[in-house]
């Protein structure tokens, strides 16, 4: 079960009174509005009704998704403990850069561009570097020339975390890594985040161009060989005369 403080402690026994709840479905609660930084949750509660989600302010989505008492029952529950987690100190102070404190990832890596976490994952963005943080187990990785704009987790499994930038949602673990295991994610595949060089065009065979005509001249001979044509039918050329100047006239063209 995780460690709480005296006053973390007494919180969780007064909101399992309240909701008729067991302790460790409100710590399994208070967990998982800590890793949506207070606005969000994302959980898997058999108490209540297995899978869902919270967002402060937004919808509230159970397993029994017609229950609406167990909706409201979520709803108010996440928000007590987002208004406990503002304003007490729920879980014992853990030194920066240890897995489980609030500030998990390596000290040298300074203060995220973004953070973020959903069931048993949190993640932080640093320039040129993303760390994760799968069931208590942090790796860091090389972000390469990707700028990230958030990673995610699909239903199942730890092997599905992705990310997504500029050249849309790719494995995380398709990137190198910096330090740690690569916990909960599939062997390191080649980064492939790179467009390929276009192929070299095909050579086309050569050819000849054919010789330009010029129509104006080709008009003018076929209007002589029609008049020739009219001259032979009125009998002042013969056939043989008409035959010659028509060959004549062709071999211009």
């Amino acid at each position: 079960m995780q460690s709480l403080t005296n006053t973390g402690q007494r919180i969780v026994n007064e909101l399992s009174n309240r909701y008729n709840l067991s302790t460790d479905a409100v710590v399994h609660m208070l967990v998982a509005v800590n890793n949506g930084s207070g606005s969000m949750a994302q959980f898997n509660c058999p108490e209540l009704g297995g899978g869902g989600q919270w967002m402060r302010g937004g919808m509230t989505m159970v397993g029994d998704m017609f229950n609406q008492g167990l909706q409201a029952t979520v709803n108010n529950l996440c928000n007590d403990l987002s208004n406990a987690l503002a304003n007490n100190e729920m879980f014992p102070t853990i030194p920066a850069g240890t897995p489980g404190s609030n500030q998990w990832w390596p000290s040298e890596l300074g203060a995220p561009f973004s953070s973020g976490g959903q069931n048993n994952t949190r993640y932080a963005v640093f320039n040129g570097r993303l760390a994760v943080e799968v069931n208590g187990q942090v790796t860091v990785y090389d972000t390469l020339d990707n700028q990230i704009g958030g990673v995610s987790q699909q239903q199942g499994g730890n092997d599905s975390l992705t990310f997504s930038s500029q050249f849309g949602t790719i494995p995380v673990s398709s990137l190198p890594i910096v330090s740690g295991n690569g916990a909960g994610n599939k062997p390191q595949q080649p980064n492939n985040n790179f467009v390929e060089p276009a192929p070299a065009p095909m050579s086309e065979p050569a050819f000849t161009p054919a010789p330009a005509v010029n129509n104006g001249a080709s008009d003018e001979t076929f209007a002589l060989i029609n008049k020739l044509s009219e001259l032979n039918k009125a009998g002042i050329l013969t056939d043989e005369e008409y035959g010659k100047k028509k060959s004549e006239l062709l071999a211009r063209l």
